[in-house]
């Protein structure tokens, strides 16, 4: 059975990302063919005989890497300009799911091309050390070989490019011309900033010291800086096409001590460096990407007014927040005596999407990403904040202050995400786990608006919602709309329409017993809930069993906000449980990312 099994979800894994597997193909492909063009080109020109004579291979793999570093330097900043992924994602709203899939792995692309960054980097410095230790080595040589005599080619000629061997003297060490050289010091200064960038977006830097992976990461700047100043030195030079005629080294290599000697012998090859080519790679993405962050700014800067911030105290005492934000607003402030539900203006937004909050209070620079949790519909737009780190708890701090005023509130976006695509599926499975039900509470939201409407006409016809917490009192977040849900639907009629589970990992004794004494009541003692609580994990398999019985004609759309782990078991019962006829129930898993 292991062999069907495996062809299957084999079958199924290509079917949802063809294109994205196709896109990174083409990635790679270009990668080689890229290297291997460069490699050919200075391992075998004659253009370059002269350099390989004291180089030797290291100059073709220096020079191959560096081709690659310049494609992938273009690559990198692409996949982080958000408005231009809502772009396209607004515009392929039309497409296939399969079609708008790649730019949901928006990050992951960006966290490949900086590892492909790294290799190559190595494979670049890596060379240029072997580069530099025969150039000092031939220039110390002194034994009349052709290596020797290249490198003693003067640097103050008439016509200012015979020289070969950036080195000037024997008595010039390695350490003194790398940090002497353009080339050598922006290499310095461009490799240490790329170490320091990868090492602090290491997962466990980037979840409990956020700050430091934000600052660091903004050394992006130094590195694309000295990358486009990095071949002004002209280091790296080959024979010029006129030397070429004069003296072609096949001719002339092995007669090297009669150059220039006789009117009939060969004349002393010339050189040149070659020009800066980085810069032609990175600009065009460089002025994206400044228009990116321009546009953002623009936008940061509309008024926005907090119009209501509730807390949520739990148990185990982890600050939950919400807060209201509106944005372009009629009125200019909020009443001093209450709260003031005002209209937004000029913020367009869909299910699912987030927004960067940025406190100045707190911090000029520092922007986090929140999934918004109103729906479309409603005249405000709202954030849960967990405490989850120095900033998130500094800033519910700032609100709980009685008797100072609101704090200032930037905001950008909102940006899109994979949760738009939600409504286009027959039948949504929703999985939430912890703070990350947030995107599912908008969509929840926007549902119940849409079953106000009598003009409603929604593609799914079902949604299972999932929701997995440690502590009781986070169901607390959104009973309310799960409360006027239920209500909604059974005046509706539409009792089937929504289906939730709310699961509770973290419990004690008396928690459990409590809940078995009142079992019988109508409504869960936990969450004042029709649904009774469960308590433990979902059994996936048993679920999703039961939802491709319920469904074997449909196309499922399985969304999830949460742990890398439980992405791990909902990636596999997708694939198990989707039929290889594509005319049966099909599961596509979605993972919230940003």
């Amino acid at each position: 059975m292991e062999a069907p099994n495996l062809h299957l979800t084999m079958g199924n894994w290509l079917a949802n990302h063809w294109l994205s597997v196709l896109f990174l193909v083409s990635w790679l492909g270009l990668n080689i063919f890229l290297f291997v063009c460069a490699f050919l080109n200075y391992e075998k020109s004659d253009k370059y005989f002269y350099t390989r004579e004291i180089l030797g291979t290291a100059l073709a793999f220096a020079r191959a890497s560096a081709s690659c570093l310049n494609f992938n330097s273009m690559m990198i900043l692409i996949p982080v300009c958000r408005n231009l992924l809502s772009f396209l994602r607004g515009t392929c709203s039309f497409c296939n799911r399969t079609l708008r899939k790649p730019l949901d792995h928006n990050l992951i692309f960006h966290k490949l091309v900086a590892y492909m960054i790294c290799v190559f980097t190595a494979i670049h410095v890596i060379a240029h050390l072997f580069n530099f230790e025969r150039y000092s080595r031939s220039q110390q040589a002194m034994d009349g070989s052709l290596a020797f005599v290249l490198s003693n080619l003067s640097h103050h000629e008439k016509e200012g490019d015979s020289w070969l061997n950036p080195i000037q003297s024997p008595n010039t060490t390695v350490m003194y011309a790398t940090f002497t050289s353009v080339a050598g010091l922006t290499g310095v200064i461009a490799t240490t900033a790329l170490v320091l960038m990868v090492t602090s977006a290491m997962e466990f830097i980037r979840r409990n010291y956020f700050e430091l992976f934000w600052y660091t990461h903004h050394l992006f700047i130094v590195y694309i800086i000295c990358l486009g100043i990095h071949g002004l030195g002209g280091i790296v030079r080959g024979q010029t096409e006129e030397s070429m005629g004069e003296s072609h080294p096949s001719n002339c290599s092995n007669a090297f001590l009669e150059w220039d000697k006789y009117e009939w012998s060969c004349r002393r090859p010339h050189f040149v460096g070659h020009p800066p080519q980085s810069w032609k790679w990175i600009l065009a993405p460089i002025a994206l990407y400044i228009f990116e962050r321009t546009l953002r700014f623009y936008r940061s800067q509309q008024k926005v007014v907090i119009t209501k911030v509730k807390k949520y105290t739990l148990s185990i005492a982890v600050i939950k927040a919400l807060f209201y934000l509106s944005a372009k607003l009629n009125c200019h402030d909020v009443h001093p005596k209450g709260i003031k539900m005002m209209r937004k203006r000029g913020f367009s937004m869909e299910v699912g999407q987030y927004i960067f909050v940025n406190c100045p209070s707190i911090s000029f620079l520092e922007w986090h990403p929140f999934t918004l949790t109103s729906a479309p519909e409603e005249e405000f737009f709202s954030i849960h904040i967990r405490a989850a780190g120095d900033w998130t708890e500094n800033l519910i701090k700032t609100f709980e202050r009685q008797h100072s005023p609101m704090p200032r509130i930037e905001v950008d976006g909102p940006f899109g995400t994979v949760s738009e695509d939600v409504f286009q599926y027959e039948v949504a499975v929703l999985v939430g786990a912890g703070i990350g039900v947030t995107p599912f509470a908008s969509i929840l939201k926007s549902i119940w608006y849409k079953f106000q409407r009598a003009d409603n006409k929604l593609k799914t016809q079902k949604i299972y919602f999932y929701w997995i917490c440690r502590e009781t009192g986070a169901f607390a977040w959104f009973n309310n709309l799960l409360n006027s849900l239920e209500q909604e639907m059974e005046e509706l009629g539409k009792t089937d329409f929504l289906n939730y589970r709310l699961f509770l990992t973290g419990w004690d004794s008396n928690i459990a017993g409590h809940a078995a004494l009142n079992f019988d009541k109508a409504t869960d003692v936990l969450t004042g809930l029709k649904q009774k609580t469960s308590f433990g994990r979902p059994m996936w398999d048993n679920e999703f069993s039961r939802i491709a019985a319920a469904h074997p004609k449909s196309v499922v759309g399985v969304f999830l906000c949460g742990p890398r782990t439980l992405a791990k078991s909902l990636r596999k019962c997708c694939q198990r449980y989707s039929s290889l006829d594509p005319r049966k129930v099909q599961f596509y898993f979605n993972k919230e990312m940003f």
